[in-house]
């Protein structure tokens, strides 16, 4: 999906500022089975559709047999009048995707394909995407004077421009009868109030993570595991919740994608590992590296002098312990780091300037001018003794 023009003819999209397409891989679904000549099932006839750039997405019939290309506009039927979306997805891949879903060829929820769109069903379309940030803006202003402890995340038109659906946040359960009929008022069209959760609205609206990409559940996630903060502990992190919250407020989804290696890898690691008895002394656990599948260690006599030992030696002096036998030290244990960083040997170059001259120039600037205070200071009175003065004979 190309970012576009603007009306001055000039490339639209993230150098500008922003991004005019709504998220660049928004809508990009990757089809394996593109290049395949021939279906597994010919009588296969559903597609996978999208609304207000990969926003929402549902699965309708094509009983007509449309010839249909990803990408194309088209016109499926409404619960009450019709829509306007996107073919996002097509063949086989439709299939696995529903499967996901838990839902089957036969369900009677899937409506038809009415049509292909026309020039006129696309101006339409993007006049009416044209008034949602108005429209929202105005619902939300609504809501707020009649003190009704919501918020509106998102404003969707169907294709006909006869419904409307809003969707908000609320922490509990919200009584917007009342609101509902000021919002029929105003906008003279249908309206349907849906309730979703900030991670939904935060995939409903898009935007930019800490990693700079776009969010996730925005481009390609659509089942929302819980966080929790023991997947936090589990991998060692800091808990800190500037850091760890993602736009929506919540704990970042990507909190989970590596859950599972630790846990594999803690797995391995020996229990009841919290201390260590030798000749010289009981070691404590201070820390564990889980990828690097190393334990740290350190005497109570000897503070920050931290002992990296391997998971194999830590079993064996485990064993040791419980048969009552204690090693000399730990130290004779020790893994040792072959790779050693020299941060001497590193150039400190930003661009063609070195930091070191940016801090000589900072100090000398700041640096007082001594001329300065003879400035201030006032001028004695007499004769200014580098004039010439004649000398009375």
């Amino acid at each position: 999906m190309g970012c576009g023009t603007t009306k001055d003819g000039k490339v639209a999209g993230c150098s500008s500022g922003g991004c005019s397409s709504g998220g660049c891989n928004r809508m990009n679904v990757m089809d394996w089975f593109a290049d395949m000549p021939i279906s597994f099932n010919e009588n296969f006839n559903i597609v996978e559709v999208s609304f207000k750039r990969g926003s929402r997405k549902g699965y309708y019939r094509n009983p007509t047999q449309l010839d249909l290309e990803k990408g194309q506009i088209i016109v499926v039927e409404a619960a009450q009048g019709y829509d306007v979306g996107e073919v996002s997805l097509k063949g086989e891949l439709v299939k696995l995707q529903m499967k996901k879903r838990k839902i089957t060829e036969r369900d009677d929820t899937i409506r038809n394909i009415m049509r292909i769109a026309n020039e006129e069903d696309v101006k339409t379309l993007e006049a009416i995407r044209a008034k949602e940030k108005e429209t929202m803006v105005r619902a939300r202003a609504m809501a707020r004077s009649m003190n009704i402890d919501m918020k509106v995340g998102d404003i969707e038109f169907q294709g006909d421009d006869k419904k409307v659906t809003i969707y908000y946040t609320a922490e509990g359960r919200v009584d917007f009868r009342e609101l509902v009929k000021v919002y029929a008022k105003e906008f003279k069209v249908k309206i349907e109030m849906r309730q979703i959760g900030a991670r939904q609205e935060a995939a409903r609206v898009g935007g930019i993570g800490t990693c700079g990409r776009e969010l996730c559940c925005s481009t390609w996630l659509v089942d929302f595991k819980s966080v929790t903060t023991q997947a936090v502990r589990y991998q060692n992190l800091a808990i800190n919740t500037e850091k760890l919250s993602g736009q929506c407020g919540r704990l970042k989804c990507c909190l989970n994608y590596e859950l599972d290696t630790y846990n594999d890898a803690l797995k391995r690691f020996p229990k009841n590992a919290d201390k260590i008895e030798t000749e010289d002394g009981v070691a404590y656990l201070r820390k564990t590296e889980i990828l690097k599948r190393q334990m740290i260690y350190e005497y109570p006599e000897q503070r920050g002098n931290f002992i990296r030992l391997s998971i194999e030696d830590v079993k064996e002096m485990i064993m040791l312990n419980k048969s009552g036998k204690k090693p000399k030290n730990l130290v004779q244990f020790a893994v040792t780091e072959t790779v050693k960083v020299d941060e001497s040997k590193h150039e400190d170059l930003v661009g063609q300037v070195t930091l070191t001259s940016l801090e000589d120039k900072a100090r000398k600037k700041n640096k007082p001018n001594p001329n300065n205070n003879n400035k201030n200071k006032p001028r004695p009175k007499g004769p200014n003794p580098n004039q010439n003065i004649d000398k009375k004979k």
